[in-house]
């Protein structure tokens, strides 16, 4: 039976990204040897998204983390260094903003308006 999922950045900094989320986000985790961590997520949903012309193409994943209160956890995670590229906007099915992380990319944060 499925008891859980594993997610997967791949970035050209990825020491830069584990000691990101390791001490930015604080993310518990394990170090499986050599500097390589597998980090603890608390709970998790899956969404599946239909493709179209504006959309990524089909086969495109994508990780993001949500939280309770978007504000609050921007206040904490500036004061940790972390650098967002616009205050949350709603879209729908919750605020969102996109947090810059090693390896020049963005990673989505979200308070989800949906029951969790």
């Amino acid at each position: 039976m499925i008891r859980g999922m594993h997610g997967m950045f791949y970035s050209s900094e990825a020491v830069a990204l584990r000691q990101f989320i390791k001490e930015k986000l604080r993310l518990p985790g394990t170090d499986v040897g050599e500097g390589w961590m597998i980090f603890d997520v608390p709970q998790g949903d899956l969404g599946v998204h239909p493709t179209d012309d504006q959309s990524p193409p089909s086969g495109t994943a994508n990780v993001s983390f949500y939280c309770d209160d978007i504000h609050a956890t921007m206040v904490e995670l500036r004061g940790r260094g972390v650098e967002f590229l616009h205050e949350p906007q709603d879209h729908g099915y919750g605020l969102v903003t996109f947090m810059r992380v090693p390896g020049g990319f963005t990673v989505q944060l979200y308070q989800p308006k949906y029951a969790k």
